[in-house]
């Protein structure tokens, strides 16, 4: 048995509880659009061609904002393609994906999704093969309210009212050499930063998020960031980061630690923003945007991308379906564990993507939609972060890995949400074979009962949910559990990822 302590005070606070954590990503790439979250047909489906069972279960993953139409995608996207009656609508190759875009559902379709299910829009722009004038033309069409004639277009096709999409990414992972219309940082950030620039003339209360790089593994990683916020630190919000896991070779320890691996990223680009601003002699804080995150096994991907034909051309192909395993959602449960612990700087984060493509969500075309493993930790984390993150004290064995060092072999962060009396510790126990005991001394925050214990783990880390078998991984009661004079313990299984809500005074 492995043993690791925590203590937490309810006045060291690291910062709010952002909802938009909870963000996703809907590209149109594979299946997430057409037979993920729009089918007509579907039995489930409403008048506007939506699923209903997939919004069912959108609503229960909590996802509170969704970053469209890219993704890679966005690099070669013409908005125009997507409005208008849909029989007048264009089928367009798309290189990023190497599929066809039928583009019947599009801006209008995902404004309407949106509103639908309570959900803000992230939008993003194409600055691969457009740039300005489109973007102040996609503006004006969305949020104009009336009396010119992309607002007066939008009213024309049935939605009188702007959509008034509040946050913009000005491109898509641009450092990339994949990217269509790549380019380098300092060419990149300027124009990021004309487009910024008159955006903020037509609206001057728009959010804005400048490219950074497209991981920390990219040779750029770091220059990247400095060139372009040295162009961009007056005109944008928020820098971004993508960033995906994956386990290598059998290494499942590796996999666990992935995000030690991510909690260095996100110190790196602020430490990186911060000295920008500092030569910049600039005040401003730049907020970290985690738009792309999960986990992907990329490899896989790679050698379906080799052995492709050019001459295939399919409209929605199944790609990139990973199917998760318990470790995948102990990895996810962690990231999001990373993404609290830095509520101070990232204040939006979508994980990639929503149905069917490294998703939590699956569906058939026609048939049902079940949960995947990742689905629950991300679900209940949405559900039960509230009020502030805590700064707490965490003092665990190590162990040592191969591809992150030495690392950490428990994992936590506290939430406390004082106007309710809650507070939520989540925890995760990265030993492939040793069980954890986990004392957490809260008796600052005065706990007086255990709400609420649920874990995620299973005696074989790479079960799966199926179709057929979709509930075989999901959160269950958590066994080992208790609560006297204000000390907590937790009996952690290995591979585990457990959620404890407890009442305050």
């Amino acid at each position: 048995m492995l043993h690791a302590s925590l203590t937490a005070h309810p006045d060291h606070v690291v910062g709010p509880v952002h909802r938009r954590t909870f963000g996703s990503f809907v590209e149109h790439m594979g299946r997430c659009v057409y037979t993920g979250i729009y089918e007509p047909g579907h039995p489930t489906a409403d008048a506007d061609g939506f699923r209903g069972d997939v919004a069912e279960l959108v609503r229960e993953l909590g996802v509170t904002t969704v970053r469209y139409p890219g993704g890679n995608f966005v690099s070669g996207y013409r908005w125009e393609d997507g409005i208008g009656p849909k029989e007048d609508r264009p089928v367009r190759r798309d290189l990023a994906w190497h599929s066809l875009e039928t583009n019947q559902f599009g801006l209008d379709e995902f404004a309407t999704w949106c509103r639908r299910l309570g959900i803000e829009p992230m939008m993003a722009l194409n600055l691969g093969t457009r740039g300005l004038q489109e973007a102040l033309d996609l503006l004006e069409y969305s949020n104009h309210s009336s009396g010119t004639h992309l607002s007066d277009l939008r009213a024309a096709h049935g939605h009188p009212e702007p959509h008034d999409f509040r946050m913009w990414c000005l491109g898509n992972e641009m450092d990339g050499p994949w990217q269509v219309g790549h380019l380098d940082a300092r060419t990149y950030g300027r124009e990021a930063a004309r487009v910024a620039h008159a955006m903020r003339m037509a609206d001057r209360d728009l959010e804005l998020v400048a490219c950074g790089s497209s991981g920390p593994g990219m040779e750029t990683f770091g220059a990247w960031e400095d060139t372009v916020l040295e162009e961009t630190y007056d005109v944008v919000d928020h820098i971004s980061l993508h960033v995906y896991y994956q386990e290598h070779d059998g290494d499942l320890g590796s996999f666990l630690a992935s995000a030690a691996d991510m909690d260095r990223f996100i110190d790196s680009v602020a430490a990186t923003a911060d000295a920008v601003g500092a030569r910049l002699r600039n005040p401003k804080r730049i907020q970290l945007s985690f738009d792309e995150w999960n986990v992907w096994y990329q490899t896989d991907h790679h050698a379906a991308v080799a052995a492709r034909s050019d001459d295939d051309w399919p409209i929605a192909p199944r790609v990139i379906e990973d199917r998760y395993n318990a470790a995948d959602a102990v990895v996810v449960g962690n990231m999001l564990i990373s993404l609290l612990r830095h509520s101070d700087r990232v204040t939006a984060a979508c994980q990639a993507q929503l149905a069917n493509v490294i998703a939590p969500i699956m569906t058939e075309p026609g048939g049902p939609a079940w949960r995947q493993t990742v689905f629950h930790p991300f679900a209940h984390t949405a559900r039960t972060a509230a009020g502030v993150v805590l700064h707490t004290e965490l003092d665990s064995p190590v162990y040592e890995t191969a591809r992150h060092g030495e690392t950490p072999v428990a994992d936590a962060v506290l939430t406390h949400d004082a106007s309710k009396g809650t507070a939520t510790l989540y925890a995760v126990n990265r030993s492939v074979d040793t069980p954890l005991t986990l004392a957490a001394d809260l008796r600052a925050l005065a706990p007086a009962s255990v709400e609420q214990a649920r874990t995620l783990a299973e005696p074989d880390p790479y079960a799966v949910n199926t179709m057929d078998e979709p509930d075989r991984v999901t959160l269950r009661e958590t066994e080992d559990t208790g609560l006297e004079d204000g000390r907590l313990t937790a009996v952690l299984p290995p591979v585990s990822w457990t959620a404890i809500t407890l009442t305050t005074s």
